[in-house]
């Protein structure tokens, strides 16, 4: 346990510049404060001013602050001691820039990483974010047992950062690739300063625009709800060839799946599928017409939310209970998998298949050894969210830094350069037009009768 716990304090140590209040700082340490810690007896237990700590803790500068045991505050290196810096990139035109960035790697085989997110402790932005950072961390130490040396530079860049001042700073250019920002206003300056100077940009999260279709160094892994239905619908349409769909209205108001469910139709229709539509109040009776007696049904609710799926439930129990024999599979919504805890049992029984771009699943051995190892670094859990925002930095960060350390400026994302099994989140690039590279990963997470379960990619 101890020795997880040194190497990543030494990785942060030796690896992380973190760009704060627009000055780069060398960090020392991530600490947790205790029961009994003051911000004095932090700073010179560390040997460093209280300005120092504050400067280097954005959330510390708030009038309000309150240390709080179990708050994480980075540690800044003293003033005097500052921390070996690297020598700044040369300025260059873009394909001077691309080639020095070759050169470099093929050099010295160091893959140079930026980290460009909300990294603080402010909000709920901050805090995900810290986490998916730290899974970035985790992938580095894992590849460096491997000899794929990297060296990781951090950016706090929260919503209302200076993002010039961020792309300013020397570390910057000496990257590889950055990934960030979480904001869509942080995308065009920072995406135009990658393309200046030859990096990728990973956009890791949810985002406006279509910055994608005009730099050719992005590489966007969220995908838009449009693309997500076009994907589940072709899914759909592949795997229930020979079925009769029934379509059940919820009667939700607030749902978007609306658009899910109608594009589906048209689909079917096109193709020559029959399909039914009942209601969720409907009697009985009327419900059970819906369905084919001769064929498998498919069944799909035109909502993601738990209730209406309890209801439907409830009625698929009392249909098949006096109609032996009636095949019956559900095709749900990536929100479904939140509700695992309480619909296993029912996936399993009506042949549940779940669109999605990820999937977490905590059985899996390699998922239990990261969040072992997490717990120990971090001495905290992962937060309970889907997915995981550190399994999502390791995933990321294992794919792109494998590819770059086999492939060199030649690695794209593409299927066919591929060279890692993701623990929760697939990726799988396709250009878009003349412009970056678009993640089209997607899967069906497959609930089967004999109580197995499968990923079905696509």
């Amino acid at each position: 346990m101890r020795r997880y716990f040194r190497l990543i304090l030494y990785f942060l140590a030796l690896m992380v510049a973190t760009a704060v209040a627009g000055q780069t700082i060398k960090w020392q340490e991530l600490y947790k404060v205790k029961k009994k810690d003051t911000i004095y007896g932090i700073a010179k237990k560390f040997n460093i001013t209280i300005d120092e700590l504050i400067r280097a803790n954005p959330a510390m500068q708030k009038a309000d602050y309150s240390l709080q045991k179990g708050d994480q505050l980075l540690i800044p290196y003293p003033a005097a001691k500052p921390a070996a810096t690297n020598t700044p990139a040369t300025a260059a035109t873009n394909t001077q820039a691309q080639s020095i960035a070759t050169h470099k790697r093929a050099a010295d085989g160091t893959v140079r990483i930026g980290v460009m997110l909300p990294l603080h402790n402010v909000d709920g932005d901050g805090q995900r974010m810290v986490e998916y950072y730290r899974g970035v961390l985790m992938a580095c130490d894992s590849l460096r047992s491997q000899g794929i040396a990297t060296h990781v530079y951090a950016w706090n860049v929260p919503i209302d950062a200076n993002v010039q001042q961020t792309i300013n700073d020397d570390n910057a250019r000496q990257c590889d690739i950055i990934f960030g920002p979480l904001y869509t206003k942080q995308v065009k300056p920072i995406g135009d300063f990658c393309r200046k100077n030859g990096i990728r940009l990973v956009i890791p999260f949810s985002i406006n625009g279509n910055d994608v279709a005009q730099n050719e160094h992005i590489y966007q892994v969220f995908q838009t709800p449009a693309q997500q239905n076009e994907a589940s619908i072709n899914a759909f349409v592949q795997r229930f060839k020979g079925r009769h769909i029934v379509i059940v209205d919820c009667n939700d108001t607030t749902s978007r799946k609306g658009v899910f469910t109608f594009n589906l139709r048209k689909r079917l229709e096109k193709a020559g599928t029959t399909y039914s539509i009942t209601n969720l109040k409907s009697t009985e009776a009327s419900f059970a017409k819906a369905f084919s007696t001769t064929l498998p049904n498919v069944v799909v609710l035109n909502t993601g939310r738990s209730p209406e799926l309890n209801a439907t439930l409830a009625k698929l129990n009392t249909l098949t209970a006096t109609n032996k024999g009636l095949g019956i599979s559900l095709y749900g919504y990536t929100e479904w998998l939140m509700y695992t805890k309480v619909y296993t049992d029912y996936y399993y029984k009506y042949d549940t298949y779940i669109p999605t771009t990820f999937y977490y699943n905590p059985f899996a051995g390699k998922t239990i050894a990261v969040e072992r190892n997490y717990r120990q670094w971090f001495k905290s859990d992962m937060r309970q969210a889907l997915p995981r925002f550190a399994l999502t930095g390791f995933d990321h960060a294992q794919f792109f830094i494998r590819g770059l350390h086999k492939y060199g400026d030649r690695f794209n994302g593409t299927q066919q350069q591929n060279t890692y099994t993701p623990l929760q989140t697939p990726l799988k690039f396709k250009r878009v037009g003349t412009g970056g590279m678009q993640n089209e990963s997607f899967m069906l997470v497959h609930y089967k009768p004999n109580r197995t379960l499968e990923s079905i990619s696509y």
